[in-house]
């Protein structure tokens, strides 16, 4: 079968998008890692489909990590969603609204910039002490729409993220299903930087949109920084968190807004 795509970044976290809305495509888990591997496909951090919505918004995103698993929900990959999808309406839409399996999303469109609105964030906790690869880590963890666990630091360039990483993504706290972890520093008030090991992929990538807006709740948390919160990620690009404020640690309309790019298109035979 040859398969059309394209491919997107969103601030370096990068996606293969595929348009389903016929629904007539059903690729299996290793289909999706080939197309995801970087020497052997196309290459990726994960794989979305549009399809049809079935629960009352505009369109469907299914969105699955280079491992060819499901997941609930992607922030980066939320916004190339949206912009992929006004692409395939001529750049005509202003906003859509569409199903995840972490709730309805919309999003905004401001040229190539988008701007979501998040699934309410909700299992939060703060300052664990785990151990992980040989040291004691203060932990704080929040589920904006995947689980996301945040460790701050005070310098982010020799952080071991592939150790700390890989050892928060399969603690005994997150399990079963594992979480991701994010390392982060206070650059200024009201502006973090961070590097993440995501789940799904197994290693750090460049960016990851709900790890953004999960360091950047917990960075309001523990200093009272205001909306919206300033978050630098590896890639070099700067994106924007914005909430109301919580009542008793209950966030609501939860927002990210940053790039979303088309990279190229082309055909691939699978």
């Amino acid at each position: 079968m040859t398969l059309h795509f394209t491919k997107m970044n969103g601030a370096g976290n990068d996606f293969v998008m595929l348009d389903n809305r016929d629904l007539k495509l059903s690729l299996t888990k290793e289909q999706i890692e080939k197309l995801c591997d970087r020497h052997r496909g196309i290459g990726a951090d994960g794989l979305l489909c549009v399809e049809p919505a079935t629960e009352g918004g505009d369109f469907k995103m299914r969105y699955y990590n280079a491992d060819g698993g499901e997941a609930e929900m992607c922030g980066n990959g939320a916004r190339c969603f949206g912009r992929f999808v006004n692409h395939l309406h001529g750049d005509t839409l202003t906003k859509i609204r569409f199903e995840t399996l972490a709730g309805m999303i919309s999003a905004e469109f401001e040229g190539g910039q988008v701007r979501i609105n998040m699934s309410a964030p909700h299992s939060l906790k703060l300052a664990q002490t785990l151990p992980v690869a040989g040291s004691e880590l203060t932990v704080h963890s929040v589920n904006t729409g995947v689980p996301h666990a945040v460790v701050f630091v005070d310098e982010l360039t020799n952080v071991p993220v592939m150790e700390w990483g890989a050892g928060l993504r399969y603690h005994e706290a997150f399990k079963p299903k594992g979480t991701n972890a994010n390392f982060a520093k206070v650059t200024a008030p009201g502006s973090i930087a961070i590097r993440t090991y995501e789940r799904g992929v197994e290693g750090e990538t460049l960016a990851c949109g709900t790890g953004m807006v999960a360091c950047a709740l917990i960075h309001h948390e523990l200093t009272g920084a205001p909306s919206p919160v300033s978050v630098l990620v590896k890639g070099g690009d700067t994106l924007q968190v914005g909430f109301e404020e919580p009542k008793k640690s209950e966030y609501t309309n939860v927002t990210l807004f940053g790039p979303a790019d088309f990279v190229f298109e082309g055909s691939v035979v699978i």
